[in-house]
């Protein structure tokens, strides 16, 4: 059974909060248990800061451990400064005030600090696509999990490009998982295409991800939140299925804007939370739907200098390109990974690849900190941001032009007749 609750119209106080927390807790027995909370990185946004405060004055006069993991999937990893900030505490309040928890960032490339948990075969994974993907996959997961009675993942809800909509068992998988199932099942929302997947609820993607996270012995909880801006608008504590799907219904009334036609030209402005364009990627998943065929979309984003903090040798040498291009020619690309090449064809948008040819379907530039070479180099269109006045493009639409601020996390779709 889910406990809380949601709104399209209302938000949610931290007394609230405070007392949801209260009653999911009430019966769990956790005296003497150890429990690991498992948490978004900057790059998602939720109120992580009230969440850790009141989980801690709740859970850790009961129980013997309360540790956070940053589910980082193949981010970079936090510094305990950056960790503090996520948590909203200082140092001195890391030791004196919350003295019964400790912090871990999740390294996916680390053999030492993954285990394998099982196995989803080729027919399975063939049975769960359609027959789009025939391969057989090891589930591997830090390893840190089974030094806990209960995983706790506390995190947001959003349309997602990968599985439809985060939150739920996604900050498992990818969250803390091991890079062969990464790989798989971000190539296998790439095969689907973005414009497909992202705002769908339910979704191949989805299906394996919880078929991965049904491996796992301990018992696992889940505070899905649903944000509107910077408050709260929805808490669901349940199982990663059951408060998920919750979630997911909100978010989908909350973070999904329709629009009467399409735009000739977009301009997508990203949040200072997207570092690189790895991340920063999300202002054109997001916006995709609404862009006109052959118009442009411009990534905005002027403190972004790099293409990605894990993955830049790897992108820069494949480049960004439409699904066909990579599927058509997967001789010389099936030894990249299939998590990287899945971000090539999200950013690039949906096209074709005919007798050598490549056709995107949109035009996307970026206006960042990113030199011309290396946007010329990875396919990508290049713009000075300084030459682009923001003023200059607001409230054009009827021209078609959009401007999205803060873009990345509201998913812009087209109203069907």
């Amino acid at each position: 059974m889910v406990v809380g609750f949601g709104s399209e119209n209302a938000t949610i106080s931290e007394g609230q909060i405070r007392d949801i927390c209260t009653e999911a807790f009430a019966d769990k027995l956790l005296e003497g248990k150890k429990v690991l909370a498992i948490v978004p990185d900057h790059t998602r946004t939720a109120p992580i800061n009230v969440m850790f405060r009141i989980l801690y004055d709740l859970l850790a006069p009961e129980v013997e451990l309360l540790d956070f993991l940053i589910a980082l999937g193949t981010h970079p990893p936090m510094s305990d400064e950056a960790i503090n900030h996520r948590v909203g505490i200082t140092d001195e309040e890391r030791a004196s005030r919350y003295p019964k928890t400790r912090f871990f960032n999740h390294h996916w490339k680390d053999p030492n600090q993954l285990r394998n948990i099982g196995t989803i075969t080729a027919d399975e994974i063939a049975d769960i696509s359609g027959d789009l993907m025939r391969r057989q996959v090891d589930v591997t997961i830090n390893k840190m999990v089974f030094d806990y009675d209960l995983l706790l993942i506390v995190g947001p809800t959003f349309p997602h490009e990968v599985v439809g909509f985060s939150g739920g068992n996604k900050y498992l998988f990818p969250g803390i998982a091991g890079q062969e199932i990464i790989d798989l099942f971000h190539w296998l929302g790439a095969l689907i295409t973005n414009p497909e997947i992202i705002g769908t609820k339910y979704t191949p993607v989805r299906k394996v991800v919880d078929k991965a996270a049904a491996l796992l012995p301990m018992e696992r909880m889940c505070i899905d939140l649903v944000v509107q801006g910077a408050d709260l608008a929805g808490l669901y504590i349940g199982t990663p299925e059951e408060a998920w799907e919750a979630a997911a219904d909100l978010s989908d009334k909350l973070h999904i804007i329709y629009k009467d036609k399409p735009f000739k030209r977009v301009l997508s402005r990203a949040p200072e939370m997207y570092e690189d364009l790895w991340t920063g990627g999300k202002c054109m998943y997001k916006l995709e739907p609404v862009v006109a065929d052959g118009g442009e979309l411009i990534i905005y984003a002027p403190h972004i200098t790099e293409v990605s903090v894990s993955h830049g040798n790897i992108i820069e040498k494949i480049g960004y390109h439409v699904r066909d291009y990579f599927v058509k020619q997967m001789d010389r690309f099936d030894h990249i990974p299939g998590g990287v090449m899945a971000h090539s064809t999200h950013v690039k948008g949906i096209g074709t690849y005919e007798n050598g040819i490549e056709k995107p379907r949109v035009n996307v530039v970026l206006a960042t900190g990113i030199s011309e070479e290396i946007c010329r180099k990875i396919n990508l269109g290049y713009r000075n941001p300084e030459s682009i006045e923001i003023l200059e493009w607001r409230n054009r639409e009827d021209e078609g032009i959009l401007v999205v601020d803060n873009a990345g996390q509201t998913l812009y779709r087209l109203k069907t007749p």
